[in-house]
């Protein structure tokens, strides 16, 4: 994607944007997607109250679903995952083992749901470009205090250009994003639907994936079997391809091998020399620094030994190489463009006090306007 011809493109588009921003900038606020100026929004402890969310387990049954997003024609599947102990990591006698694999460890993780497929631009597009509001406003849809939460979740600055880079859209995965722009995704769907959303921890990421598993990929060892389950460099046809084509793991899960890679909670820590003797229990390593964080999954571009289940890879600072908004972008990774995620939702609810470690912290909301 680094050619001539989308750099041209990329260099008007920042002419434009910077005029733009020069004239509509005030008192360190930020333009919106629909063009309009504004401070940023809701903090997490305050929608967590506002939506009524207590410490807990949910109370619905614990099964597949499908969540409907109201005031669009869209919807995704939501599947039910078992919690468990599994063995997270790969053997270190593994010779296909990736060079940033953990070592193998005993971890346990609680009962969750996750998205059967990754989010599409369908589903993202209602909060990028503000698609939610336009649909209310189109259908003279009178509003609701869900719609009130939701317009107070914080949205991007307008993209400088068709962030799918010609690649497709409608059923297609959304890339490109930041850890944080998936972070606040999930918050405004939380707002959107009533019900916590959140990424998944790289633990319960893999625990997903391999789905009772203990080989190298979902389907076993044998890598002749990838094209069936995965998008990958020698099928892809050199770009993502629609969600859901490619045959699900066994807890029905679709793409958790290849098309894109998938962003979870987690800081990426180089793997030690050793694993931890005592099983750790939904471990989390909550990020410090802004890079590098991890994406699991492997994508398109990829070959086969990043789409093992364990296969894991940190963030870097050139997927924003020609982001015309640098060094205050903090929305859009321009360069990443086999980047994408799916969503979870944990079966219990957690504190209040402890909320920051899922969504966006009040800190990393107040400083969007001065990045």
């Amino acid at each position: 994607m680094n050619n001539k011809s989308t750099k041209f493109a990329l260099t008007i588009a920042t002419i434009f944007l910077f005029a733009f921003q020069a004239l509509a900038k005030k008192n360190g606020a930020v333009i919106s997607v629909d063009g309009s100026v504004y401070a940023t929004g809701m903090y997490p402890k305050e929608l967590y109250e506002k939506l009524g969310f207590k410490a807990g387990p949910s109370k619905e049954q614990f099964e597949k679903y499908r969540q409907d997003i109201e005031t669009s024609e869209l919807s995704f599947e939501m599947m039910p995952v078992v919690g468990g102990t599994f063995k997270m990591g790969s053997a270190e006698d593994d010779e296909n083992r990736g060079d940033e694999e953990l070592l193998e460890r005993n971890v346990k993780v609680s009962d969750f749901w996750m998205g059967k497929h990754e989010v599409t631009w369908d589903e993202y597009e209602l909060w990028m470009i503000n698609l939610d509001k336009d649909n209310r406003v189109y259908n003279k849809h009178e509003e609701t205090e869900a719609d009130a939460l939701a317009d107070a979740v914080t949205k991007p600055t307008a993209p400088y250009t068709d962030m799918t880079f010609g690649m497709g859209k409608d059923g297609y995965p959304a890339i490109c994003m930041t850890q944080l722009s998936a972070k606040m995704y999930c918050m405004w769907l939380s707002a959107r639907t009533g019900k916590f959303y959140r990424l998944p921890t790289e633990a319960e990421w893999e625990y997903a994936c391999k789905a009772g598993t203990s080989t190298a990929y979902s389907f076993g060892d044998d890598v002749s079997g990838l094209s069936d389950h995965s998008w990958h460099m020698d099928n892809s046809k050199f770009q993502y391809q629609k969600v859901g084509q490619k045959k699900p793991n066994p807890l029905g899960l679709h793409d958790m091998h290849g098309n894109v890679w998938e962003w979870v909670l987690d800081q990426f820590v180089p793997p030690s020399d050793e694993a931890p003797t005592e099983t750790q229990v939904d471990p989390l390593v909550l990020p410090n620094t802004l890079y590098p964080r991890i994406v699991k999954g492997g994508s398109w571009d990829d070959d086969e030994i990043m789409h093992r289940s364990s296969a894991r890879m940190g963030s870097e600072d050139w997927w924003k190489e020609q982001d015309p908004q640098l060094p205050q972008s903090v929305w859009y990774h321009t360069d990443a463009l086999f980047v994408g995620f799916r969503v979870v939702r944990p079966r219990e609810i957690p504190s209040i006090d402890e909320i920051e470690k899922f969504w966006p912290s009040e800190a990393e909301i107040k400083a969007i306007p001065t990045r």
